[in-house]
C-alpha cells in the first residue's frame, strides 16, 4: 500500500491506476531490463477478466516471457531513438498540433507548475515525452492524490490524444515486435481511463 498522504491512504484501484501509469512511462523511456521484465512476470493484474486491457496485458507478459534485454534494447532505440530521425517521435504534442501558431508545451509546462512539478535538469527530454506526461499521471494519483476532476482534465487536455496517435503510429510501425504489444496494452488503458473519466 502506498503510505498516506495528509493521512488518507489511497484506494486500492488508484494504487493500481499508478501503477500502471508508472509501468507505461519505463517502458517507453527505456527498454526493460530483466528486472522490469521480472516485474511484469509477477504482476497480479486483470486477473480472469476479459476486457480489452486484460487480454492485452496478457499477450505482452506472454512475450515478456522469452524477450531479451539486448534485442528490445535494440528494438527501442530504432524505434524511439533512431540516428537522425527516429521511426516513431515519442513527443506527443507533435500529435496535436494543428496550427504554427499552436504551443501545448508552453501550457503543459504552466500545468506542471501549478502542479508544483518541473523536469529535472538532468532529463533533456520535453516534458511533452509520454514517458514523462503518464509519470506526472503517476504523480499526481499516488502521491499528490490530485482530484478525479484535475485528473480528468490534465488527462483530455495533455495525454489522450496524443496518446491514442503515438500508440497507433507504434503499432503500425514494422520495426514494432514487443513495442507493438507495449502499444496496444498502453492503448487499451487510456481507453480504460477515458470512459472512466466520462462517468465523473
Amino acid at each position: 500500500m502506498i503510505e498516506p498522504v495528509n493521512g488518507r491512504a489511497l484506494e486500492p484501484e488508484d494504487e493500481a491506476r499508478a501503477g500502471i501509469y508508472g509501468l507505461i512511462a519505463r517502458l517507453f523511456y527505456a527498454a526493460p531490463d530483466e528486472g522490469v521484465l521480472a516485474q511484469l512476470l509477477h504482476a497480479n493484474a486483470f486477473e480472469g477478466s476479459q476486457e480489452p486491457v486484460a487480454l492485452a496485458w496478457r499477450e505482452l507478459v506472454a512475450a515478456a516471457k522469452t524477450a531479451f534485454p539486448v534485442v528490445l534494447e535494440n528494438e527501442h532505440t530504432e524505434l524511439f531513438v533512431g540516428t537522425g530521425r527516429a521511426e516513431v517521435t515519442p513527443y506527443l504534442t507533435h500529435y496535436t498540433i494543428k496550427y504554427a501558431t499552436d504551443n501545448p508545451l508552453v501550457e503543459l509546462r504552466q500545468q506542471l507548475k501549478r502542479w508544483g512539478m518541473a523536469r529535472r535538469e538532468t532529463v533533456h527530454e520535453p516534458e511533452d515525452h509520454i514517458a514523462g506526461l503518464c509519470e506526472t499521471m503517476r504523480f499526481a494519483i499516488a502521491v499528490q492524490h490530485r482530484a478525479d476532476e484535475e485528473q480528468k482534465e490534465y488527462f483530455e487536455r495533455f495525454l489522450y490524444r496524443g496518446a491514442i496517435a503515438f500508440c497507433d503510429a507504434v503499432s503500425a510501425s514494422p520495426k514494432a515486435v514487443f513495442y507493438r504489444l507495449v502499444a496496444r496494452f498502453a492503448r487499451a488503458f487510456f481507453e480504460l481511463e477515458r470512459e472512466a473519466f466520462e462517468m465523473l
